[in-house]
């Protein structure tokens, strides 16, 4: 060892230096590109951009070394320590002017990105043949750089995202975490260097996960301009992908502005359904305001719940995948539907429809089983129904789905397939469809490969949305013939158990929509905590001679709210869906109501008042309202029978299809 090398081993900064080089690990790829720029290759500008923390910083210092190694004379320049000006900058720069085999390293070049396009149009060109430039920052270079053909072949972008499995691993190792310790802090820092170093820290020294959390948000994210900012951030960590109109659903003002500042933020990547987060910066960022702000919290994802809920409804079929993926994603940290998410970035796969060429597929798909003939019988009689899973890069199909709507019994059908046999006689046995309505069943194919478990995601998310999209829809039954206990567990979570009958092989899932609607499923899935979930709430279903005779009963006890509060059309759509707390007071107005609306038509008025004279008025008998009237008792009752007959087709009308008539 010389003199000189000797007595800088004997400062402390060389300790400091030896431990960084000792724990980097990984990036072989960029140590590769930088090799073959060192040996003379045609790249002479490397640009690294990557979000704070990923370790932009501790590369170039590996640079350094290589460089030095080989005799390369190196000139740092620090953007954190240099004035944004092209005097500064070319002052700490300048012995690269004057040598052809210098190595010019800049490091956080996003404090001093204003000198970009004096740097590649008026520094760079200046400097020798053979000069290797490195800029690192968190913002990628400019799109106007990249498309210059002069500097085509001479440029190259490296993006810097978090480490390997196992490179990760291995700083763990190095840091001393013991193996059993490892999972949660691997999982929380995704690869990130920075929140693995804080994780390891704090494993080592006791600290909180909230201190790691801070930390890495003040380094990472950095300040933001303002609340709103802030805002966005914080949906954009919540949601799975980020659009202008999902913004706007939670913040609607300036949400333009704010989707163009997210955009440019190192962290934020732009894929086809919009802006996503580093995962790491998700992380905290949204279990910090969860911490922080729980109500805030909580408000925004509600108002996030219920656009992606509305997605579902209103999207273009090509759409509904992702649509209930990005519904599930705000779910995310619940256990039980964590399977139905990660799907979500599964672009191996793609949905297609039943083509012409596909007639044998099926049944081979579905080969060794009893439902092989079922699957041919299926796509002869309804082939818009099925839904094929195919492999993105091949076409090979990988399994396949049908929704079969079945608004009424088909002899046929009934008895070639015992699931749907077993469906209609579970419908019949517990909550028969009512006139308009239908039954639909989901039948999936699932030939065994490496890629089923991806494919039953991508088909629970299909059918899932078919539920939610059906018009009319009483039960739903979907068909899975191999008995897995997880899947039962996730279909029992989300309010569709399993119906135990011999003629279905394996499990068949059944919802009644009329007892528990999209609405109330929807909040279900909204308010279901963690853990054991209790099942939506059921409302009453009832045959039209039911629902006809408790509204004849709850016009005469219209003065009563005790007896109105326990009539079964308190639990019905009629009453549910008002906006009101009280059951009773709802149902009472809704009465009010639809006699009012009989005085809208001409040829009804005489209904309304005679039904106003009974119900309304406080009149104690039938005879006395017929006197107050200065009707005869029988052209009294004639008029009160028809008038109740025609509130009775009205709510009925309303409890099938919503709203008013």
């Amino acid at each position: 060892m010389s003199t000189e090398m000797a007595c800088f081993s004997d400062l402390l900064g060389w300790r400091v230096r030896a431990g960084r080089e000792l724990a980097f690990t990984g990036r072989q790829e960029e140590l590769e590109v930088f090799g073959a720029a060192l040996r003379g290759g045609e790249r002479t500008v490397l640009f690294v951009h990557g979000p704070g923390g990923v370790g932009k910083s501790a590369l170039l210092r590996m640079f350094e070394r290589a460089a030095t190694t080989a005799g390369r004379a190196v000139t740092s320049v620090d953007g954190r320590l240099t004035p944004p000006s092209p005097e500064a900058f070319e002052e700490k720069a300048e012995p690269v002017l004057h040598d052809a085999r210098a190595v010019l390293l800049v490091d956080a070049f996003d404090r001093i990105q204003g000198l970009e396009g004096w740097l590649w149009e008026r520094f760079l060109p200046r400097v020798p043949t053979g000069t290797l430039t490195v800029i690192a920052g968190r913002f990628p270079p400019d799109l106007l750089w990249q498309a210059d053909p002069g500097w085509e072949g001479a440029l190259e972008v490296l993006t810097l995202r978090g480490l390997a499995p196992r490179d990760a691993d291995a700083l763990l190792d190095f840091s001393g975490v013991p193996d059993e310790l490892r999972a949660p802090v691997l999982a929380f820092a995704a690869g990130h260097p920075l929140a693995l170093r804080l994780e390891a820290a704090a494993v080592r020294n006791g600290t909180s996960r909230q201190d790691v959390v801070a930390a890495l948000l003040e380094r990472v994210v950095g300040p933001v301009p303002s609340e709103a900012h802030l805002r966005a951030l914080q949906v954009c960590a919540h949601a799975y992908a980020t659009t202008e109109d999902l913004l706007r659903a939670v913040l609607p003002d300036d949400a333009g502005a704010l989707f163009r500042w997210l955009r440019r933020l190192p962290f934020v990547e732009s894929g086809g359904p919009g802006l996503f987060l580093h995962d790491l910066v998700r992380e905290v960022l949204d279990g910090d305001f969860r911490w922080r702000d729980p109500q805030g919290h909580a408000d925004m994802h509600d108002r996030l719940h219920a656009y992606l809920a509305d997605k579902v409804r209103t999207s273009a079929e090509p759409e509904v995948l992702g649509a209930v993926g990005a519904l599930f994603h705000l779910h995310r940290l619940d256990a039980v539907t964590t399977a139905v998410h990660e799907a979500q970035e599964e672009a191996e796969i793609r949905e297609d429809v039943l083509r012409a060429g596909d007639t044998g597929l099926l049944p081979r798909m579905a080969e060794g089983t009893e439902s092989a003939a079922l699957a041919a019988f299926w796509a002869r009689r309804r082939p818009e129904s099925f839904r094929i899973y195919r492999l993105a890069a091949t076409g090979e199909p990988v399994g396949g789905c049908a929704w079969l709507r079945l608004p009424h019994l088909d002899e046929e059908e009934l008895a070639a397939d015992p699931v749907v046999g077993a469906a209609w006689a579970h419908a019949r046995a517990t909550a028969p469809l009512r006139p308009g309505e239908q039954l639909a069943v989901g039948r999936v194919w699932l030939p065994a490969s490496a890629y089923a478990a991806q494919v039953l995601e991508l088909v629970k998310r299909r059918l899932i949305g078919n539920c939610l999209r059906t018009e009319r829809l009483a039960w739903s039954y979907i068909a899975n013939a191999d008995p897995c206990p997880a899947l039962v567990e996730q279909f029992r979570h989300l309010g569709m158990p399993d119906v135990a009958d011999e003629q279905a092989a394996g499990n068949l899932f059944a919802h009644d929509w009329r007892a528990a609607p999209a609405s109330v499923w929807l909040d279900y899935l909204n308010r279901a905590p963690d853990g054991d979930l209790a099942a939506p709430a059921k409302l009453a279903v009832l045959s039209r001679a039911e629902f006809a005779e408790e509204v004849r009963k709850a016009l005469r006890q219209l003065s009563r709210p005790d007896a109105l509060a326990a009539s079964p059309l308190t639990r019905t759509r009629l009453v549910t869906e008002r906006d009101g707390q009280d059951p009773a007071t709802e149902l009472h107005d809704v009465l009010r109501e639809a006699i009012e609306e009989l005085r809208d038509d001409p040829r009804s008025v005489k209904f309304h008042r005679t039904l106003a004279a009974t119900f309304l008025s406080g009149t104690p008998t039938q005879q006395l309202a017929a006197e107050k009237l200065g009707l005869p008792f029988t052209t009294y009752r004639r008029h009160l029978t028809a008038g109740v007959e025609r509130v009775c087709a009205a709510l009925w009308h309303r409890e099938l299809y919503g709203g008013v008539r």
